[in-house]
């Protein structure tokens, strides 16, 4: 393929014009929309100065190294005039359906990733011929109707506009068109190509891959060999392929309840006490989104960071506390725990919401 040539003239498959939206430090802004005393402030949603971890990181914080996920001990050595906000996730739930109301005006192919994010497919959408100026629509009336600021990404499929929203972050959008897809994949490290973890990452690089036109070079037959069935998905998708529509109806899998203790906690009874109060958010959890699951999950993470899994999957659907909380009781006297435990969390999958899907795919010439 030449270098600019459309990725529809060499393969036979629909392109659509997909954008990825993406709310910038969302938790963190929330915060500091509701109240204007944190504005310009680094801060971080969820955890404390002593313990805990960061769920979300302001772009103020993100200066100083701060980021998500991180331990909250981290992030104060990193930013020692950290604040830190407890989450109120009613609240960003709230906002999270006010902005994807903005999204259905434009299409009803929205698939939310999360609160804070989404893909929307508007590739049949008449009205606005340019899927660059309905992104740029979209994040206007966002910042003017909710307040906040929001990235977008567009392109062909999911996997380059989630990659396009990233770029010009915050408050800004890219477009990588089809004649851009190929040229733009060859230069992507291979760290950020969808599947490709650290380990898959190192063993890509002993293979001298290091980035997509690496990647590219290689025959289907040689990474199927070496990279097994993924083998075929970085064949495809390092030429611009994701078969992956934009899903409305998102089948939920999982649907979990956890806490973090103040205090490492060692004794049976607290821990049990503690499950019980897991069990009914989870149970408020699973009667809000009205489904029931089979396989129950007890997690637990120990003071040293290392996590534990144990699961019991029953013949009958079940979403009450008084019918899974019993065996989530059961799962944790079914081993001598050996250390002190800083978070419990409970599960439930293998839930009663599997649907059959029809699939139609159209070919259309785009404008981005």
């Amino acid at each position: 393929m030449l270098e600019g040539e459309s990725i529809a003239e060499e393969f036979d498959f629909p392109i659509r014009k997909i954008i990825h939206i993406d709310m910038d430090a969302f938790y963190a802004s929330v915060e500091q929309m509701d109240n204007p005393d944190l504005r310009g402030k680094p801060i971080a949603v969820g955890g404390t100065r002593e313990r805990g971890v960061v769920a979300a990181a302001s772009y103020e914080a993100r200066k100083f190294g701060v980021r998500s996920a991180m331990p909250s001990v981290t992030a104060v050595r990193r930013c020692p005039e950290l604040i830190f906000v407890k989450p109120r996730f009613d609240r960003y739930k709230e906002i999270s359906q006010k902005i994807r109301a903005i999204f259905h005006h434009y299409t009803d192919l929205v698939e939310p990733l999360s609160l804070d994010e989404a893909f929307l497919d508007v590739t049949e959408n008449a009205n606005y011929p340019s899927a660059s100026l309905l992104a740029q629509e979209i994040r206007e009336r966002i910042a003017t109707e909710v307040g906040l600021n929001a990235s977008a990404g567009i392109s062909v499929n999911k996997f380059t506009a989630k990659i396009a929203s990233d770029i010009n972050k915050p408050n800004g959008q890219k477009t990588i068109s089809p004649e851009e897809v190929i040229p733009f994949l060859a230069k992507l490290p291979i760290e950020n190509f969808f599947g490709v973890g650290k380990v898959t990452a190192q063993k890509m690089k002993v293979h001298g891959i290091f980035q997509g036109s690496d990647l590219k070079r290689h025959t289907l037959e040689y990474l199927t060999q070496y990279f097994g069935k993924a083998g075929k998905h970085f064949y495809n998708i390092v030429r611009g392929i994701q078969h992956s529509k934009v899903q409305p109806n998102h089948i939920r899998k999982s649907i979990a309840a956890e806490r973090t203790f103040s205090k490492d906690v060692r004794s049976e009874v607290f821990l049990i006490e503690h499950l019980d109060k897991i069990a009914i958010e989870l149970e408020k959890r699973m009667r809000n989104s009205n489904v029931k699951g089979k396989t129950i999950t007890l997690k637990i993470k120990y003071n040293d960071f290392t996590q534990q899994t144990r699961s019991k999957t029953i013949d009958e659907f079940v979403s009450l506390k008084e019918d899974f909380l019993p065996i989530v009781i059961a799962l944790l006297k079914q081993e001598e725990l050996q250390k002190s435990v800083r978070l419990l969390g409970i599960s439930l999958t293998k839930l009663n919401t599997l649907k059959e899907k029809k699939t139609i795919s159209v070919q259309l010439k785009l404008e981005f």
